[in-house]
């Protein structure tokens, strides 16, 4: 089974999925491999996705090129798995932030796994996921390109099953959204929530409750936009911890039910109090667990997405299930393969990968694991092989003389955070054990 297969099959069997992103992810199998996506086999020139994907390729013996990132199916099986048992425990909707991976196939999957929506940030983003059926979208940014208001307007007039929720911090904003929408003659109201920002010196959103209180008024006096609720992220509260992160979702809280009891939401049929990055979605189910009464339904949503890969390095370090782990543990999805293509000195060696590559703003990759070009066998690094830094299309490795890793080897690179992973490869393959049994396709 492809993996747009397997993706239709979980889809059509649960809730929060259409049968079109079913059909739009089927498609992918129809593209043909080509030159365009690095690390691909040599002689798969000529076949479509699906052809390559039917012949379940061995991953060292294939023909695939190095460098490739991989994916493993086992560990986005448990990852998927596990958040969709957390947030049903802790009575929570997800929309997972898409932008983390950029990949319909596995927007399918987070679909199938109970997702309410997916959660995007810029307005391209909306667009990748309309051609692919995602029916609900939240937009965790301010909008206000005339453009794309435009096109998301014809989207919402064209189509009553479509739902997009976007920010808002500004009265400004709001005129800007609201002209936009007037001069397109939308006739649907687009659905807005009141950012709240992590403090000073945060990222976007309102400082103040009565700054909050501003935007939500100058909303309910544009006949083009509907107040839904509030949100914010609360990983942009400066020197965050866990006493600074809930008290700004107590804040939260606080603003949706001051706007509630001020008749500003009165006209959504349900409210929505959203956050929640991968640092802290346990600080956001304990907070969001007991509200206040408020004058109708509300949906408590959660947004993170990197949990999806996880990694070895970044998200290890900060992800909530290492506060609270009885609730269970991410693993990391990603390998990057390389090979050895020089030692030039004993201490000395170099890798085909490099910034093209691998992230390298939250921290450098590192070396997981070896494979003998002579006999194929795995092992762990001796101590004190590390990645010293990367250029353009090398990765430095420092090691100690002895160690024998040696020119054509593989190394299989542990990377930091997925956000700036998926974003340099068009093409990942998944396996199970070393078999590659999918192609997951990223659009960015």
């Amino acid at each position: 089974m492809t993996v747009a297969q397997n993706a239709t099959h979980l889809v059509r069997a649960r809730p929060g999925g259409t049968m079109e992103i079913d059909e739009r992810v089927a498609e992918l199998d129809r593209e043909p491999v080509g030159h365009r996506f690095k690390g691909m086999p040599w002689d798969a020139a000529g076949l479509t996705v699906g052809e390559l994907t039917a012949q379940r390729r061995d991953l060292f013996g294939g023909g695939f090129g190095t460098p490739v990132l991989v994916l493993s199916e086992e560990a986005l099986d448990h990852n998927l798995e596990l958040l969709e048992r957390f947030t049903a425990d802790h009575g929570l909707s997800f929309a997972p932030h898409g932008k983390t991976s950029m990949a319909p196939q596995l927007f399918a999957r987070q679909l199938a796994h109970g997702a309410w929506g997916i959660t995007v940030a810029v307005p391209h983003q909306i667009r990748v996921c309309r051609e692919f059926g995602v029916r609900r979208i939240f937009l965790a940014n301010e909008l206000v390109d005339a453009a794309a208001l435009r096109w998301i307007g014809e989207q919402l007039d064209g189509d009553p099953s479509f739902e997009l929720t976007t920010y808002v911090d500004s009265v400004r904003g709001v005129e800007l959204m609201d002209a936009a929408l007037r001069a397109a003659g939308v006739r649907r109201p687009l659905d807005v929530v009141v950012e709240l920002g992590g403090g000073e010196g945060a990222r976007t959103g309102v400082r103040t409750e009565k700054e909050g209180t501003a935007v939500a008024e100058a909303v309910a006096a544009a006949g083009t936009l509907r107040l839904v609720g509030v949100a914010g992220y609360e990983g942009e509260v400066p020197a965050a911890s866990p006493e600074t992160v809930r008290a700004w979702l107590r804040r939260l809280v606080a603003l949706a039910s001051g706007l509630d009891a001020a008749g500003l939401l009165a006209d959504a049929e349900e409210i929505v109090v959203s956050a929640g990055g991968s640092a802290w979605f346990d600080a956001v189910a304990e907070e969001l667990a007991d509200l206040p009464e408020f004058s109708r339904p509300v949906r408590k949503l959660l947004r993170s997405g990197a949990y999806v890969t996880h990694d070895e390095d970044h998200y290890s370090k900060v992800t909530p299930f290492n506060r609270i782990p009885d609730e269970g543990a991410l693993e990391p999805a990603f390998r990057l393969w390389t090979q050895v293509v020089s030692r030039p000195e004993p201490e000395q060696a170099f890798l085909n990968a490099g910034k093209r590559d691998a992230p390298y703003d939250l921290g450098l990759p590192q070396v997981a694991v070896i494979r003998s070009a002579r006999t194929g066998e795995l092992r762990a690094p001796a101590h004190g092989v590390r990645v010293a830094r990367l250029s353009d299309q090398h990765t430095w490795l420092t090691l100690p003389h002895d160690e024998p890793l040696e020119v054509g080897d593989w190394v299989g690179l542990a990377v930091s955070h997925p956000c700036t992973t998926f974003d340099k490869w068009q093409l990942i393959p998944a396996t199970r054990g070393t078999e590659v049994t999918a192609y997951i396709r990223t659009f960015f």
